[in-house]
């Protein structure tokens, strides 16, 4: 086996000695009982943003839904495969969720995709560049007047998957009912500060560390 499956292996078996040795009634709970998670994360795959490590969740504190640049495609109810929706859908109408979480993060791969689509460059790759067409619209003008920076078209995005989130009938219903929230928010991968989006300006303002 290579160096990185045999680290895989070894913190498995630190996560079974932590969880099924030393805090077996958690788990034990949980595969009896089932989920009941609170909160969905729709996150980006990106290796250093697991939202169980940012938010140090204990096993059963979180549903996470992970993709190419945490996006939120618009709801397209067709019958065909919708793997973020499905998720999304899951954790609503079957978990409940109360708060739905739309984490992007700094110096993300698929918006720099993003970027070079709305500068009219062109992505080599067979899926990457139709799915953050997601967000290419309300990105454009922000690639063109800062090509030197991808913050703006990061949070571009996440206010895209926000609004689409809104399209989804049962998500506007439950929001409009109170029993649901949405938030958006931006890592700083440069500093760990965390960002969140303001609906009133459109902003996003710091809530843990650059206060």
């Amino acid at each position: 086996m290579s160096e990185a499956i045999d680290l895989l292996l070894a913190g498995y078996r630190s996560y079974r000695a932590l969880f099924y040795e030393k805090r077996g009634d958690l788990t034990r709970k949980l595969a009896r009982e089932g989920q009941s998670p609170k909160v969905l994360v729709i996150a980006c795959s990106d290796s250093r943003v697991d939202p169980a490590v940012l938010f140090n969740a204990d096993p059963g504190e979180i549903f996470v839904v992970r993709n190419i640049a945490a996006l939120v495609p618009p709801y397209t109810p067709d019958d065909k495969h919708h793997g973020t929706s499905a998720a999304i859908e899951f954790a609503v109408r079957d978990l409940n969720v109360k708060d739905i979480v739309v984490l992007g993060h700094s110096s993300c791969g698929g918006m720099k995709a993003l970027s070079k689509l709305a500068r009219g460059e062109v992505v080599d790759r067979e899926f990457i560049g139709p799915w953050v067409e997601v967000a290419h619209e309300a990105c454009q003008h922000h690639a063109a007047d800062d090509p030197g920076s991808n913050a703006k078209v990061e949070k571009g995005a996440i206010k895209t998957s926000l609004n689409n989130l809104m399209g989804f009938p049962w998500i506007a219903e439950a929001v409009d009912a109170g029993s649901l929230v949405l938030h958006g928010w931006w890592a700083n991968l440069h500093t760990g500060d965390l960002f969140a989006h303001e609906p009133r300006t459109g902003e996003f303002h710091p809530i843990v560390g650059a206060v």
